[in-house]
């Protein structure tokens, strides 16, 4: 028995060039612009006066709502022309008014994974990499350079500097500044940004298990009310705690980072 494909829709008033790769279930709305060298994968949902340029490639079941403009020309004044990419992944929504760039450097990228929610107005911004299952509220806006982890949550009116790491599982409060890096599990607030504990309700719901939650617990204590440096902290990790997983994560982004964290 054969599978009905489904049809794609394009908008009579909707233009796509004719080289653009678009794929089967694909839906393009009214007013919408898909430049020649964009690829859009099967089942994704392009609202009204979206536009897609550059080289950009977006995976399966996306959707894109009214307005959101994706690809365009970084805003780097270091930009000297050349191919740069956007590369976004599955079943990600990307909500109204939302803009993405792509990389700076001639063959450079920005990269977003899977299942990710970018809400209304966030920018994300030249060679910026944003894993999977993040969100970023209203307004978020990511400098370049700026890695986000999976599971990551950014709230609505924040800035984040460049190069700048949100670490897996850590949650910024709104109207935050970032500018250094935000451990793992962690939640901050603040402008500038600092740690004000874990972010528990994240990790029940991502299944952390208790025990490592209470180790995450002790970790937190060594890194953020020991008066340590962030190097001895690391080294007290090392010695105080188990090797687990989550602890294995947080310590290794510790010892990578280059902006420090904050505290």
């Amino acid at each position: 028995m054969s599978i009905e494909t489904k049809k794609t829709f394009v908008h009579p008033t909707a233009i796509v060039h004719p080289e653009a790769e678009i794929g089967s279930g694909t839906s393009i709305g009214p007013f919408s612009m898909i430049e020649a060298d964009v690829v859009i994968g099967d089942g994704t949902t392009i609202g009204a006066r979206v536009t897609i340029e550059g080289h950009t490639v977006i995976g399966k079941d996306n959707q894109i709502f009214t307005g959101a403009v994706i690809g365009s020309v970084t805003q780097d004044k270091k930009y000297k022309g050349g191919i740069t990419y956007l590369k976004i992944g599955d079943r990600n929504k990307i909500r109204e008014y939302v803009t993405v760039n792509p990389g700076t450097d001639d063959g450079s990228e920005t990269v977003i994974g899977d299942d990710n929610l970018i809400m209304a107005y966030a920018h994300v911004a030249h060679n910026c990499i944003i894993g999977n299952k993040t969100i970023i509220a209203n307004a978020g806006t990511l400098a370049g350079h700026v890695i986000v982890e999976d599971r990551a949550v950014i709230g609505g009116l924040c800035g984040v500097h460049q190069f700048v790491r949100i670490g897996y599982l850590s949650i910024v409060g709104g109207n935050s500044k970032a500018v250094q890096d935000i451990p793992p599990f962690t939640m901050v607030d603040g402008h500038p940004a600092k740690a004000y504990g874990l972010n528990v309700v994240g990790m029940e719901r991502a299944d952390v298990p208790k025990e490592e939650r209470l180790l995450l617990k002790r970790a937190f204590k060594i890194i953020f009310r020991s008066k340590l440096s962030t190097k001895n902290a690391v080294q007290a990790l090392k010695t105080d705690l188990p090797e687990t997983p989550t602890v294995s994560r947080l310590i290794k982004f510790l010892e990578s980072s280059e902006r420090g964290v904050c505290k």
